[in-house]
């Protein structure tokens, strides 16, 4: 069967290639043959469709028998939708002050979610329960916003993981407060393919009450999941989801894509490969004279500071960002579709830019 005509064109090179975001990367070819298997005759809209309902299993046995997933068109709809869902209209979220709720969301949940960031700032990007003390006080003070939620990112924005002992401290701790906790999991897949062990590890069996499954930077189109592990911690999620703008109609075509991420193990493909390639890319740049790795690099991101002329003058050859302009620091991420070629090119390009 010949495939469909369009009067679509393409607008754009498929060779250029960069190191600006996961982001950056299309959909994995799997998550586009099961967005065309789901294509096709009639499902009931709003999620009562049977790939939804087909999700839930598979996130259950990711999580555990309690989970569910609620799919969002997005990591900001996902981050606040879950932010509500365990807070207070008093409630305050203590995080990183490197944390993308923070920093990267446009304000979103202070706009959109009436949350208060309560912020402590890190060396690399984790909170520690002595961290999380710098904030969480003056609970029954009525002129100041109740730490309610303690919001951690695995892995961080700043490339670093937890490990599943440092989680449960975390989670011990906030509970012993009364407090509850979310794991932003935009790059979860990075996290368990580099500690190499399940996602459960670090979120279920150490005490995470809700999360935020990333899809997105792991290979597919759009969408991503709110995870309730805790049922007794969020109230109404439906409802939260709808009033925040992020319930899809065609849910089908979210839930297929986290479908075939998640069923088998091509989530974990991706994040292994993308991993690799970071540390490929960092073992590659760390030779060069000049050139400061300055976090591990333990999932797909390399944080680097160099010359700023430098990195002007690569820009004009590879897409990537400055993390701290002023300092000098740079990103550099890996994707899933990150070639060991495109990695050598952007080493040998950094090392002809440093021999100017």
């Amino acid at each position: 069967m010949n495939p469909p005509k369009t009067d679509a064109r393409r607008h754009h090179d498929p060779q250029v290639r960069g190191f600006a975001s996961d982001n950056y990367a299309g959909a994995h070819p799997e998550v586009l043959a099961a967005l065309a298997l789901a294509n096709g005759g009639h499902q009931v809209a709003y999620g009562e469709d049977e790939y939804t309902e087909n999700l839930q299993q598979i996130v259950r046995s990711h999580f555990g028998a309690g989970a569910e997933a609620f799919p969002v068109f997005n990591g900001t709809g996902a981050n606040v939708v879950a932010l509500q869902a365990v807070t207070d209209r008093w409630g305050a979220v203590i995080c990183a002050e490197s944390a993308h709720i923070n920093v990267d969301e446009g304000g979103a949940p202070e706009r959109m979610g009436g949350l208060k960031l309560l912020t402590v700032p890190t060396p690399d990007g984790k909170l520690t329960p002595e961290l999380i003390d710098k904030q969480a006080w003056g609970f029954e003070d009525e002129h100041r916003a109740m730490p309610q939620v303690v919001s951690i990112t695995q892995s961080t924005e700043l490339g670093t993981l937890y490990t599943p002992a440092e989680i449960r401290a975390i989670c011990e701790h906030a509970h012993a407060h009364g407090m509850k906790v979310h794991l932003d999991g935009s790059r979860i897949a990075n996290a368990a393919a580099s500690l190499d062990v399940p996602m459960r590890t670090f979120t279920s069996a150490v005490g995470v009450d809700i999360l935020s499954l990333g899809g997105t930077k792991n290979g597919a189109v759009f969408g991503e999941a709110v995870v309730v592990i805790n049922q007794d911690a969020v109230r109404q999620m439906k409802h939260l989801r709808k009033l925040s703008m992020q319930l899809a109609s065609k849910m089908r075509f979210v839930s297929v894509q986290l479908e075939a991420l998640l069923a088998k193990d091509l989530w974990l493909r991706n994040a292994r490969h993308a991993n690799e390639m970071a540390q490929r890319l960092a073992e590659g740049v760390r030779a060069v004279h000049g050139v400061e790795i300055l976090y591990p690099v333990q999932a797909n991101g390399v944080f680097a500071r160099l010359p700023h002329d430098v990195s002007e003058s690569l820009q004009q050859r590879f897409r990537f960002y400055f993390w701290d302009e002023a300092a000098g620091v740079v990103r550099w991420m890996c994707s899933f579709d990150t070639t060991e070629e495109d990695v050598d090119s952007f080493v040998a390009a950094v090392k002809e830019e440093m021999a100017r």
